[in-house]
């Protein structure tokens, strides 16, 4: 050990594992937005399985025996005005989020994009399960999983519609998510 060099006692004492100047500012910043976010909006987990949910009043919309796989059928709600209540109703042929029936396949959803408003109840893609792409700016949705994107623009989930069965009878029942073009869903009952 005589022979050491300046540079070999330098590399022995080593100061004891510090944060700097700019990782205290960005763990603090990173915790400070936490905290603001979270007291705004609740945990992470509490906001993320939150939906906006709006009821009307039952509407029959079709007879669960006359509906076929991959067929879908056109309705309007909650109102009947052309420009904002254009929907479908679908059986899958799997179940689905959200999905009614004897085998939970049967969904249904706002036709109208939620990021500019393209009608898509042209667009139902069978072999995928999917709605689009929208004509717009080609968003696509997954049916399966409450009408969630899978591609395109859209930031917010195809407006489902809540659905309920009586016998052979299928009726929907309110919206959950924001049909597009209002600042609130139209036509409250």
């Amino acid at each position: 050990m005589k022979n050491e060099s300046a540079q070999d006692k330098l590399k022995l004492v080593q100061p004891p594992s510090c944060v700097d100047r700019r990782q205290f500012l960005l763990a603090s910043a990173g915790t400070v937005s936490l905290l603001a976010l979270s007291s705004i909006f609740g945990s992470t987990a509490a906001f993320a399985g939150r939906a906006r949910l709006a009821r009307y009043p039952r509407r029959k919309i079709a007879r669960l025996s006359e509906l076929q796989t991959d067929q879908p059928l056109d309705f309007l709600y909650p109102n009947d005005d052309p420009t904002y209540a254009q929907c479908f109703v679908v059986k899958l042929g799997e179940r689905a989020g959200g999905g009614v029936g004897p085998d939970g396949d049967i969904v249904a959803f706002s036709g109208l994009c939620p990021h500019m408003g393209g009608l898509l109840t042209r667009a139902y893609k069978p072999e995928h399960k999917v709605a689009g792409p929208c004509p717009s700016h080609l968003t696509t949705f997954d049916l399966t999983r409450h009408g969630m994107v899978i591609a395109g623009h859209a930031v917010q989930s195809l407006p489902q519609i809540v659905l309920e069965t009586k016998g052979d009878t299928l009726f929907a029942s309110g919206v959950t998510g924001l049909i597009f073009g209002a600042a609130d869903n139209p036509g409250r009952g």
